[in-house]
């Protein structure tokens, strides 16, 4: 994918650009809304976690609908 620059950001710096405390990010919204290989990498195969900034924020513009919203709680 040449020319294609993403912007890799930890939970913390995640937190500070969409307003979202870094415990709810990795509580309620990793792997029910941001998921592993789209939204976010675990480079080197280890535990640290780094968000791909431009997917998170295409995600959100694109929204989320009531029912994906229902279902996440169930």
């Amino acid at each position: 994918m040449e020319g294609v620059m993403n912007t890799y950001l930890t939970t913390e710096e995640l937190s500070a650009r969409i307003k979202y405390d870094a415990r709810t990010i990795r509580q309620c919204l990793k792997d029910s809304v941001l998921f592993e290989g789209v939204h976010y990498i675990r480079p080197f195969g280890g535990r640290k976690i780094l968000y791909i900034w431009e997917r998170v924020e295409e995600s959100m513009l694109q929204g989320a609908s009531a029912q994906d919203l229902i279902q996440s709680i169930q």
